[in-house]
């Protein structure tokens, strides 16, 4: 057991280091110099932390280097370049001048001229002047659009029909378009029909009259022709209006063509007994229907007229008295005086 050399503590066995003042024994640390070795060493490292630490943060806050600045220089109005573009980089030099050594140098172009934003049109003056200007800016040219009318001609239509044929079309009723519309046909009765037969034919020889002022062309009233005088007939259909009216004209609808008929008209209370009595009056003279439909002019010469006969004189030629056979009147029409 020891004590310590320089305040006399005792120490262990083993005991390298005086536990009150901190002195080593004799012979520890081979002759060191003590603590202060140790404080040394403690302050090396601790001035090496601080010096990491400032090269740290001047390496955070170190300056970005400026971006690149292109210009462009422009050269007067009127004319035109190619623009130039002039790099600024840190560090440069402007020759002809030394900078501060780290100092960035910027060369600027001079400030490109004002451009209207539109350009005035010089007024027009004599002599040269005048052809100078109109050089530099042409005058406006103004397009005159003239609008040319043409005339169409109406081409000429050429039917070719003859005169005769253009004479008959206008005489038998054909419509134009100034024409105004045919009146309707009068509307009569369903008793108004009868068979006129002052002979006294059997009645079998005869259809029902009704047929024939039905409205309906596919019916029709028939009488047959009589052998013993074939082709010639003596009866008619017979239609009353129960007061007199005055008529225009009457039209005539019928498949057996070529059939010879009469119109007449009278008044009274009753009919006359015989196609032959002077209370007849002939409204329309012997008349050959060679159409399905025949319009009939009457000639009543502004009269009025109760009784209308449709009197069939004559049958077809291919009526004959080996072969009768019989005359169908489809519609007898009756129409007013216009």
């Amino acid at each position: 057991m020891s004590e310590c050399s320089k305040c006399g503590l005792p120490l262990q066995e083993g005991q390298d280091w005086c536990l009150q003042c901190g002195t080593g024994r004799p012979g520890s640390l081979s002759g060191g110099p003590g603590w202060r070795t140790g404080v040394a060493i403690l302050g090396a490292t601790a001035l090496l932390a601080i010096g990491a630490s400032v090269a740290a943060y001047a390496a955070l806050n170190k300056a970005k280097p400026k971006p690149k600045v292109a210009v462009v220089a422009v050269s007067g109005a009127g004319t035109t370049s190619t623009p130039t573009a002039t790099l600024t980089t840190p560090g440069a030099t402007t020759p002809g001048a030394t900078p501060p050594p780290g100092t960035p140098t910027t060369v600027k172009a001079a400030a490109p001229p004002k451009i209207p934003l539109q350009t005035p049109t010089p007024k027009s003056t004599s002599g040269a002047n005048n052809e100078a200007n109109n050089a530099l800016f042409p005058p406006e040219t103004k397009t005159t659009t003239t609008k040319t009318t043409s005339t169409a001609t109406t081409p000429t239509k050429t039917t070719g029909e003859s005169p005769e044929s253009s004479k008959e079309g206008s005489g038998s009723g054909t419509k134009t378009g100034s024409e105004s519309e045919a009146p309707s046909p009068i509307l009569l009765d369903t008793n108004a029909a009868s068979v006129y037969n002052p002979y006294a034919y059997p009645a079998t020889l005869f259809g029902d009259p009704s047929l024939a002022i039905d409205g309906e062309e596919k019916t029709a009233w028939t009488a047959q022709v009589q052998a013993a005088v074939a082709p010639k007939m003596a009866e008619g259909l017979i239609l009353d209006l129960k007061s007199p009216q005055k008529l225009g004209s009457v039209t005539v609808k019928t498949t057996t063509t070529t059939v010879n008929v009469e119109v007449y008209g009278a008044l009274g209370k009753t009919p006359p007994a015989s196609i032959s009595d002077p209370g007849w009056k002939r409204l329309v003279g012997l008349k050959v229907l060679k159409k399905k439909s025949t319009a009939l002019k009457l000639r009543t010469e502004g009269k009025g007229f109760r009784y209308i006969v449709l009197w069939l004189a004559k049958a077809p030629a291919s009526s004959t008295a080996a072969n009768p056979g019989a005359v169908a009147i489809n519609e007898f029409e009756l129409f007013p005086s216009k």
